[in-house]
């Protein structure tokens, strides 16, 4: 194999992610659940129309992440 083909299988084994443990998976997902859980009960305790929009967003993004993470 030539330089450049080293070179590249060395770059997709030391890029971030390319041997994630399953552990680190599962902190991932328990944040994104408590961030869920967060935005959840502040909606709960009441809020300003504008506030609602940024939580539905981010709630939206966070549920997004979940689905994805959380098997």
């Amino acid at each position: 194999m030539n330089r450049l083909a080293w070179t590249l299988i060395f770059a997709l084994l030391l890029a971030p992610g390319a041997n994630a443990s399953p552990k680190s998976d599962a902190a991932a997902c328990a944040e994104v659940k408590e961030k869920i859980r967060t935005i959840e009960s502040r909606m709960r305790a009441g809020y300003t129309r504008a506030q609602g929009e940024r939580y539905n967003e981010k709630l939206r993004e966070l549920k997004a992440k979940r689905s994805k993470l959380c098997r």
